[in-house]
C-alpha cells in the first residue's frame, strides 16, 4: 500500500477519507518540512499533502519514492517545478474552487480602501465620533468608474465581474493574450500596462507570480498612477515592489493601497505599511473561508487519490512536462 504524508489543511474527515486508500503519515501541525520527523516519514512516501511549505531541490534528494505533491493551494512558486518535473514528480494545485472567495476579498478590499472603513470604524471604536463626518473623512465613489486588472485569470475576471456588473465600472485590462469573451461580456478593454495604470481609478493586480512577473509594479508603474488612484493587490506580495510602493504612498501616488500580500510573511512589525491611514492591510485571507477552505482540502484528497491510482487527476500542474500516462477520462472528477 503507497503512503502519503499529509502537513495540509484536512479535516479528519478528509484524513480518514485518504486512509481508505493509502496508508497515511498525520503531520499536520508540522510548520516546516525540514523537521526530523517528516524527512524520516517523507523518505519512503509516494504521496505528500501540503499547503504551499516551501520545498527545495534538495528536500527532494530526501524524498527518493515520491510520486505525487497536493498542494492546497493555486499558486505553486514554492515549488521547484522544473526539478519536481526533471524526477517525474507531478505536481496538483487547487484552482476553481477559491476564485470567487479570492474575488470577494479583492472587491472586499477595494470597497474598505475607497470608503476609509477601517479607519472609520477604529474612529468609532475608540469614541472619537462626536459629530458628523466632514471633508476630512470623506471617502471615494466606487460605482461606475474604472478599474484596471493587472492578470485577467479566472480570480480577475470573477473581481472584473463583480465591478462591471455589479458597480457600472469600466474595465480595462493588462493580459499577455486577448479575452474576446470577457470583452463580449463584460465590455473590457485590453491595453498595454502603462496606460492601464494611468486611466485607471483602481488597479487590482491578479497575475501569479513568475520571474516576468516579480515587482512588475515598482517604482515608474507607480508613478504613472493617479494622485487618488487606489491600488489593491491579491496576487503575490512579490509582484509589487514593496520599498517603492512604500515610498509612493509617503508623497502621495497612489492615493491609498488594500494588500492582502507581502513580500515577506506574516508582516514584519516594523513595516512602515502598518499604521499608515492609507493602507488596509489583510493577513493573507483571500481563500479564509470555512466553506473554500474544505473545497482546497477536498481538492488535494481527490487530486493525490487519483494520481496515485494512475489516474489523471483533477487539476494537475505540470502534467504536460511528464507525459502522463493515466487516462484522459475522470469518472471521479
Amino acid at each position: 500500500m503507497k503512503r502519503v504524508v499529509v502537513c495540509g489543511r484536512l479535516s479528519d474527515e478528509q484524513l480518514a477519507e485518504l486512509s481508505n486508500d493509502f496508508m497515511v503519515e498525520d503531520f499536520r501541525q508540522v510548520h516546516s518540512l525540514e523537521e526530523k520527523d517528516i524527512r524520516c516519514a517523507l523518505a519512503s512516501a509516494q504521496g505528500l499533502i501540503t499547503a504551499s511549505l516551501p520545498i527545495t531541490p534538495e528536500l527532494l534528494d530526501a524524498m527518493p519514492m515520491l510520486e505525487v505533491i497536493a498542494t492546497v493551494s493555486v499558486g505553486y512558486d514554492n515549488y521547484p517545478l522544473e526539478a519536481l518535473s526533471r524526477r517525474g514528480i507531478l505536481l496538483c494545485n487547487t484552482p476553481d474552487v477559491l476564485t470567487e472567495t479570492t474575488a470577494d476579498t479583492g472587491f472586499a478590499l477595494m470597497l474598505a480602501t475607497a470608503r476609509r472603513v477601517v479607519e472609520l470604524a477604529d474612529l468609532v471604536s475608540r469614541g472619537e465620533w462626536k459629530k458628523s463626518i466632514g471633508p476630512e473623512h470623506f471617502g471615494r465613489d466606487v460605482h461606475g468608474k474604472t478599474l484596471g486588472m493587472v492578470g485577467l485569470g479566472r480570480i480577475g475576471a470573477a473581481v472584473a465581474r463583480r465591478g462591471a456588473l455589479g458597480f457600472g465600472m469600466r474595465i480595462l485590462y493588462a493580459q499577455a493574450s486577448s479575452k474576446p469573451g470577457l470583452e463580449t461580456e463584460l465590455g473590457a478593454r485590453r491595453c498595454e500596462l502603462d496606460r492601464l495604470l494611468e486611466a485607471s481609478d483602481f488597479v487590482c493586480v491578479t497575475v501569479p507570480l513568475t520571474s516576468e512577473t516579480e515587482h512588475l509594479i515598482g517604482a515608474r508603474e507607480l508613478a504613472l498612477m493617479k494622485p487618488d488612484a487606489i491600488l489593491v493587490n491579491i496576487a503575490r506580495g512579490q509582484v509589487i515592489d514593496e520599498t517603492a510602493l512604500i515610498d509612493a504612498l509617503k508623497w502621495g501616488r497612489p492615493g491609498a493601497v488594500g494588500l492582502d500580500v507581502y513580500e515577506k510573511e506574516p508582516l514584519p512589525a516594523d513595516s512602515p505599511l502598518i499604521g499608515m491611514p492609507n493602507v488596509v492591510a489583510l493577513p493573507h485571507i483571500g481563500s479564509a473561508t470555512h466553506e473554500t477552505r474544505h473545497a482546497m482540502a477536498q481538492r488535494a484528497v481527490d487530486n493525490m487519490r487519483l494520481a496515485l491510482k494512475g489516474r489523471r487527476p483533477i487539476s494537475p500542474v505540470n502534467i504536460e512536462q511528464l507525459r502522463w500516462a493515466g487516462s484522459e477520462a475522470n469518472d471521479e472528477e
